[in-house]
């Protein structure tokens, strides 16, 4: 099996190491690799493709200044076929930023992974429902 270098903050590695001692994972390796295919079968709904699809997506960043607001504005207009709405806040000393979607899922889903991919990111949650579904 290759070996595969990943850096990571103490904190996330601190946590890393809780989830394998607490369940009994044989190390590091197993919980990354059970993580590993947990996010790549994330999308992978069959009774999500080709419709129709509504999206919340929140974005908890740390404070970050200009950098980290230049990114989500970029963010915004590349995706803004498919934003219908984002609205910035601040909650429990985090940067919220909330998006509401409109599009198909592998639209949304490379949203939800850009924004996961933001320097500065530390969790985004999201939401989908199939529009077709509501009428």
């Amino acid at each position: 099996m290759p070996v595969v270098s990943v850096s990571m903050p103490d904190e996330l590695l601190a946590r890393l190491d809780g989830v394998a001692e607490e369940y009994e994972y044989t190390g590091r390796s197993e919980v990354v690799r059970e993580g590993t295919r947990t996010l790549l079968s994330e999308f992978d709904d069959p009774s999500l493709e080709g419709r129709p699809l509504a999206g919340t997506v929140a974005v908890f960043s740390r404070p970050g200044g200009d950098r980290h607001d230049h990114h989500v504005g970029t963010l915004r207009h590349e995706y803004e076929a498919t934003i219908v709405s984002s609205d910035h806040s601040h909650v429990g000393g985090c940067c919220l930023d909330l998006f509401v979607l409109e599009g198909q899922l592998e639209t949304i889903s490379t949203f939800v992974g850009t924004c996961r991919a933001l320097e500065g990111v530390s969790a985004v949650e999201y939401s989908l429902t199939p529009l077709d579904d509501l009428g």
